[in-house]
């Protein structure tokens, strides 16, 4: 059940949100739930869209962007998020089965990827409180930009992780349960 409604369309969300979903909708073909949740704020959906368009100019590769997505969306027990970020990662990023068993194990089948996905779940998990060990693991590879970078993905998932959990959004992609849920 939907705990929060969601416009069935763009024409029914806000008039705010109309170009931003019709941007969306231009870039993927369609507008998932999640962004028509998200737009019955207007002010919610440009500040996701653009926090998100800015990482996506980041240091950071669209793979390593999907691994945290996995890994955040496990931690957070999202299924909608997970769900959408095991598709793109399958279909568009090309990650493998056992690399996304991995990441949202908080791992990688690539020792670098690994470190960031490790970081990015003691971030979820401590809060931002990481220990300095998960720090220092993580800046063997990563330059403190992208370590930034890093965080700022946790963030930016965990926006929508918790608005689809609070939202029930109903997962528009074939789905998948996180363990949590399980």
């Amino acid at each position: 059940m939907t705990a929060l409604p969601i416009p069935a369309s763009i024409a029914e969300s806000p008039a705010a949100s109309q170009p931003l979903l019709q941007a969306v909708e231009k870039q993927f073909g369609l507008v998932p739930n999640a962004f028509r949740l998200i737009g019955t704020s207007p002010a919610s959906l440009e500040g996701f869209l653009a926090l998100s368009g800015a990482l996506g100019k980041g240091q950071l590769d669209p793979a390593t962007r999907g691994r945290l997505a996995l890994a955040v969306a496990e931690s957070n027990g999202c299924d909608y998020c997970l769900s959408a970020h095991t598709y793109i990662g399958k279909n568009l990023i090309k990650l493998s089965e056992a690399e996304m068993i991995a990441n949202r194990d908080g791992g990688s089948t690539d020792p670098k990827a690994a470190a960031a996905v490790h970081f990015a779940k003691e971030v979820v998990r401590t809060r931002g409180h990481v220990a300095d060990a998960d720090l220092k693991a993580v800046k063997d590879g990563y330059s403190d930009a992208q370590i930034i970078e890093i965080v700022m993905h946790v963030a930016l998932n965990t926006l929508t992780n918790y608005a689809n959990v609070v939202g029930r959004a109903a997962i528009d992609f074939p789905v998948v349960t996180s363990k949590a849920a399980a």
